[in-house]
Order: C-alpha cells, then structure tokens, then sequence
C-alpha cells in the first residue's frame, strides 16, 4: 500500500504568557521559513560553521536540523566538514536516505515520540529532524506544532 502524504499531529499546543488563546504552528511553514533565514544569513555572510550559523539565525537545534533538511531538498546547501555554504548540495545520500527511511518506517505507524524515532531507524536525533525537514519540503508531511524531541507524533 502506497501512502501520498502523511498526516504527523502533534498532542501538544504551545502556550505563549498573557495570551488566553492557544496557537498551533504548521510544521511546513515553519521548516520553510527557517530554511529561509539559513539561506538568507549564508547568501549574506557567506560559509560559515555550523555553531556559528545557529547562533546568527537563532535557531534552535532541532529548527535548524529541519532546516537544512529543507535546503538540501531543494539542493541549495552544501556541508564541507562542519562549514555550511550555499550550492548544490551533497547531503542527498544521508539525508534524502534518512528521509527514505522514516517515511518507510510512518507508513506503518500511528503513534511515536519523536525522541523514539532515533531507536526505530537508527538515526541520530539531528539526522531524524533533517529528514523532517526534507519530508516538509516534500509536502509528505503535516504538523500542527514544531517538533522537538519530547512531542508525541500521530500518524493518519
């Protein structure tokens, strides 16, 4: 059985103080602005170290992860060593691969933290995110929250 898209729903809103309402972030919007400010600040500033491009853009960790996930789909981002810079990327083996993998593995799920996705695949936690972000790009995935590592995921 073939899956189109699949559904990823986060249990969890995010509380903003003094606010009585609570908001629900889309995972795909947010992954593709991130992607958005990594681009930006590396078509600025050129190539930089991975720490350094995380602090400018103030993203955090799992964010940034998702980002360049995001970036490598769309093949905008090249990693030498630990220093990012924009070209045609040479991530697709490990992180279009990691992609391939949890899309494999949430065609038969219904229900995982995302800290358990790294003992279900294999993965690093950072490569499980970047996957998630290729995943955003793609459009095969939909979240309603960002996805940090304590959320819970439901597949439809």
């Amino acid at each position: 059985m073939m899956i189109s898209k699949i559904k990823i729903y986060i249990s969890m809103y995010i509380d903003y103080p003094f606010v009585e309402e609570k908001y629900m972030i889309n995972i795909v919007e947010e992954c593709g602005r991130n992607a958005g400010k990594i681009w930006e600040t590396l078509k600025s500033q050129g190539p930089m170290p991975e720490t350094k491009l995380m602090n400018l853009t103030k993203l955090k960790e799992h964010e940034f992860y998702s980002a360049v996930g995001w970036l490598a789909r769309e093949n905008k981002i090249y990693k030498d060593g630990p220093v990012y810079k924009l070209g045609e990327t040479n991530l697709i083996s490990r992180i279009g691969t990691a992609a391939g993998r949890l899309y494999t593995t949430f065609e038969s799920m219904k229900e995982v933290e995302v800290s358990e996705i790294p003992q279900l695949t294999d993965l690093e936690l950072k490569d499980v995110h970047a996957a998630l972000g290729w995943l955003a790009r793609e459009n095969k995935i939909e979240a309603s929250a960002p996805i940090p590592k304590e959320f819970i995921i439901r597949f439809k």
